[in-house]
């Protein structure tokens, strides 16, 4: 087995969950309830993560669907705190990225992200320079699960699928790559992942986790 390369998706993988505090500025900004915000907040995410909307469209489609409308003032707030919600870092993940691209691994992020956060991540995270090849959907206006982002990581990595790790909290996602001739694990926490890796016999491969 030969692996030259590691990919890793950010939301629930690099970074933690939502952050709490920042869901709840959120309500408070709509004036909704946390059924009614969530429900629209989800229901067109996928979209905003293929770059089909900014965060401008995207919260005047949240606020219409909710027959609510607004201000600009608002919308900007609600953008900030979305990003605020999704900047919680998963240090220990974190580190043992940057130790696989320190033991000479291509290291890069595949996430499905709207223009704000990855911008904001670029222009906040340092470390994100530090994995060469970032792939964010909304830049490609493609987001996981569809083949097409997996062939834009191959294009930029220039190695086999066979040669490359994707990781990533969701089983469709994986699947995806998996079709794609990737090698993947769905993450839920590093003990979980330590022992997924052992399994796939890639852990002798790879620095400690």
């Amino acid at each position: 087995m030969n692996l030259r390369a590691v990919l890793f998706d950010y939301g629930m993988v690099l970074s933690t969950p939502p952050v709490v505090s920042a869901h709840l500025r959120l309500l408070g900004i709509s004036a909704l309830s946390a059924d009614v915000f969530d429900r629209h907040y989800w229901a067109h995410r996928h979209a905003y993560d293929e770059g089909k909307f900014t965060g401008e469209g995207y919260w005047h489609k949240v606020a219409s669907d909710a027959g609510i409308g607004f201000s600009p003032q608002q919308i900007k707030d609600l953008i900030e705190a979305d990003i605020f919600m999704w900047s919680g870092i998963n240090a220990p993940m974190l580190e043992w990225a940057r130790s696989v691209g320190r033991a000479g691994f291509k290291t890069g992020i595949l996430s499905n992200i709207g223009f704000e956060l990855a911008t904001a991540m670029e222009n906040n995270f340092p470390w994100v320079a530090e994995f060469k090849y970032t792939i964010w959907s909304c830049r490609l206006a493609t987001a996981k699960p569809d083949p097409k982002i997996f062939r834009s990581a191959l294009e930029k990595l220039q190695v086999a699928p066979r040669e490359i790790l994707f990781i990533d909290d969701r089983e469709e996602n994986i699947r995806a790559a998996r079709e794609a001739g990737f090698l993947g694990s769905v993450f839920k926490d590093v003990p979980q992942l330590r022992h997924d890796l052992n399994e796939q016999g890639l852990s002798k491969l790879l620095p400690a986790l």
